[in-house]
C-alpha cells in the first residue's frame, strides 16, 4: 500500500466487518450524529445533568467497542503485538466511550426535552 485513501480504509473496514455491517454502522452514527445536533438546537442549552449521565456510560462505551472490534477480527489481547497495537486499541476505545456518551445524551434529550419556560 503506496497511499492511504479513503476508498483505502472503506475496503478496509468492509473486508473487517463485511458490506451490510460497515455501512449500517456509518447510517446509524450518520443519524446519530444529526439527532445530536437537532437537539443542540432545538434545546439550545446543555443540560449537565444529562451529560452527566452519558459521561458515566463513557466507560461502558469503551469496553463494548473494543470487545466488540476484538470479536469482529477475531484476535484477542494475548495478540497484542506492538506499540501501534495498543494506540489502535486505546482510539477504539476512546472512539466508542465518546460514541456511547453521545448517543446516550441524545436519546436522553430526545425521549425527555426540556420544560418549556411559558
Amino acid at each position: 500500500m503506496q497511499e492511504l485513501t479513503l476508498t483505502t480504509l472503506f475496503a478496509v473496514f468492509e473486508e473487517i466487518f463485511g458490506r451490510g455491517l460497515f455501512w449500517a454502522m456509518v447510517l446509524a452514527a450518520a443519524l446519530v450524529t444529526v439527532a445530536y445536533i437537532y437537539v443542540l438546537i432545538r434545546d439550545r442549552a446543555v443540560s449537565w445533568r444529562k451529560f452527566l449521565w452519558a459521561q458515566l456510560s463513557m466507560p461502558i462505551g469503551a469496553i463494548a467497542a473494543v470487545l466488540f472490534v476484538q470479536g469482529m477480527t477475531r484476535s484477542g489481547f494475548a495478540d497484542i503485538g506492538g506499540p501501534i497495537d495498543m494506540i489502535v486499541l486505546l482510539g477504539v476505545a476512546a472512539g466508542g466511550a465518546v460514541g456511547m456518551a453521545i448517543c446516550i445524551y441524545t436519546v436522553q434529550s430526545l425521549f425527555w426535552p426540556p420544560e418549556s419556560k411559558t
